[in-house]
């Protein structure tokens, strides 16, 4: 198959891969391939509900054509990664339980519980997934059971459990990070900051009652997504989070010294060599 038409149908040739096992309820498409926000680097984002766990056999066939292939990383949600070789492609799917998702949202939409940032981000992901296949149309009525306006007491609870932390608490982020420049500790300044701008992000969403859209170009979806924004906020945000152009370089660096620790106290993983 030539490589432009692999890469386009590479998703629906996925989806019903998965389809042929009985206890796939639905594989849906989403991340940057459903928001419209796709470049020529951009991921196939596929969240595959099951009635029951695939075996590992079963979920490393799908991954056959690859260059490269990661089943079983479980180090966030369960999934399989790998580089698809003809269209060059890489691939992330995530496993979910459809009763576990349906709890998460019920959680956030139904009894208006607000985390520390990315508060309605499953709730977001859900709206925004394209069903590749949909064996009993379950997750359709999932969306159309959630395709609700953003409740005024969700949008609340978000600002008050976020907005305490910026700066008005006595352990807010902002005195923490004041602390950790008083002391030179970077890190911790680096660390600080992601914490308040994943607060910042979160109350400003939910002001528009919008649903959080995850962690990547939020400063674009802010952008196109909510019309109230602080005068100058992505100016200010660029400001805060300035990108050195050698930082892949530097991080290379880092991380090379630490192969090289890992090794002579031979505790290097194998599959990192």
């Amino acid at each position: 198959m030539p490589y432009t038409l692999r890469k386009m149908t590479l998703p629906h040739t996925l989806a019903n891969q998965y389809a042929a096992f009985s206890s796939v309820e639905t594989v849906a498409l989403a991340g940057s391939r459903t928001s419209g926000n796709n470049d020529s680097s951009s991921d196939i984002d596929l969240y595959v509900y099951t009635r029951e766990p695939l075996t590992l056999s079963q979920r490393s066939s799908i991954a056959d054509n690859s260059m490269r292939r990661e089943i079983d990383n479980s180090f966030w949600e369960p999934g399989d990664e790998w580089i698809d070789e003809q269209a060059g492609t890489a691939v992330d799917v995530m496993f979910r339980d459809p009763y576990w998702i349906e709890e998460q949202l019920q959680r956030v939409v139904i009894g208006h519980q607000a985390s520390i940032g990315y508060s309605t981000c499953f709730w977001y992901n859900v709206l925004a997934s394209v069903a590749l296949f949909d064996r009993n149309a379950w997750f359709t009525e999932l969306q159309n059971r959630f395709q609700v306006p953003y409740p005024a007491e969700l949008r609340r609870a978000i600002i008050a459990k976020n907005y305490p932390l910026l700066r008005s608490n006595i352990s807010s982020y902002l005195r923490q990070i004041e602390k950790a420049l008083q002391r030179n500790d970077q890190v911790s300044v680096n660390h600080r900051t992601a914490a308040l701008l994943a607060s910042y992000f979160d109350i400003l969403f939910a002001v528009n009652q919008q649903q959080h859209p995850g962690e990547k170009r939020l400063v674009q979806f802010a952008q196109q997504l909510c019309p109230k924004l602080p005068d100058n906020f992505a100016a200010q945000v660029q400001l805060i989070t300035r990108l050195d152009p050698e930082l892949i370089d530097l991080l290379h660096g880092l991380l090379d010294g630490l192969d090289d620790l890992l090794r002579r106290e031979q505790l290097l993983p194998a599959a990192s060599g």
